[in-house]
């Protein structure tokens, strides 16, 4: 946990939930409590096109504010933490759906929420996210993610084969449907459908995760944040998927690497939020 409070915000930047017009009502509801209070907000320009209001190119946003916005669910801040990467600006999470793992911040709590970040009485979450890139000899492919990484086969016809190795030396050969490499943020996501471990957000490591494999003995596994080298030993290509939103092709000859990235996610919550609490809401622990 980080104990950075931003000095002061003058100025937040929203994203939206995508393909989701009506929510320029609810957008607009909140941006009134924050320019209330005197704070200006700027609005994603894909976001503003989308409820077709006036916006301001994504970059140039995240440059311009204090924090970062998210109005919609969990996907909406995945997909904000990873545009965002390298600006180093913590996210808020509106969510305007049922309660997150991520967003946290009920629609209904937002008036509170922001009188609590002029005062600095909030609190800092920083994550590890994955930097990786596709090697193909001839092109290299970068991307970050913040939930997992998935190595699929593109058709159910085809076992695939998977060597793995952790700073370079080889450890496993994976037989299967594919493998998940996951944050712990994304051990309670695809991870945790296939009987992965759940994993406390704030800890350093990944969870190695495969997908219907072979072997009874092929199972989950947590590690380091160590380098990870994964390259193909069977001769069909593979699809890798990152945070469930961007996808690409990963050919016999091409090799992919994952490491911790070296910026962390920085998640704004409130100070009485509860990982826990979310875990047992989400999961039905305790449930007669």
């Amino acid at each position: 946990m980080s104990k950075e409070h931003l000095i002061k915000i003058k100025k937040v930047g929203f994203v939206l939930r995508p393909n989701s017009p009506n929510i320029r009502p609810l957008y607009e509801e909140i941006k009134a409590k924050f320019e209330t209070r005197g704070i200006e907000v700027l609005l994603g320009h894909v976001s503003a096109k989308m409820i077709t209001m006036k916006g301001t190119i994504f970059d140039d946003m995240c440059k311009e504010v204090d924090l970062l916005v998210s109005l919609g669910g969990d996907g909406t801040l995945l997909s904000l933490v990873r545009r965002s990467y390298g600006h180093d600006k913590p996210v808020l999470g509106i969510n305007a759906g049922n309660l997150g793992f991520l967003a946290d911040i009920p629609i209904d709590y937002v008036d509170e929420m922001i009188d609590r970040l002029l005062i600095g009485d909030y609190r800092i979450d920083e994550r590890m996210m994955i930097e990786g890139y596709i090697d193909s000899g001839n092109e290299r492919k970068e991307f970050y993610a913040f939930n997992d990484v998935v190595i699929n086969r593109p058709a159910v016809s085809h076992m695939i084969e998977l060597n793995a190795s952790i700073d370079e030396d080889w450890f496993n050969t994976y037989h299967g449907d594919g493998l998940i490499i996951s944050t712990p943020t994304g051990s309670t996501a695809y991870n945790l459908s296939l009987g992965g471990p759940i994993v406390y957000p704030l800890s350093k490591v990944f969870i190695m995760t495969p997908i219907a494999p072979h072997s009874l003995t092929q199972r989950p596994l947590v590690v380091p944040s160590s380098q990870f080298t994964i390259n193909l030993s069977s001769p069909n290509s593979l699809v890798v998927i990152i945070d469930g939103q961007d996808d690409y092709l990963l050919e016999p000859n091409d090799r992919l690497f994952i490491k911790g990235a070296e910026m962390s996610a920085k998640l704004l919550h409130q100070k009485g939020h509860s990982y826990f609490t979310v875990l047992k809401e989400k999961l039905s622990w305790g449930d007669e």
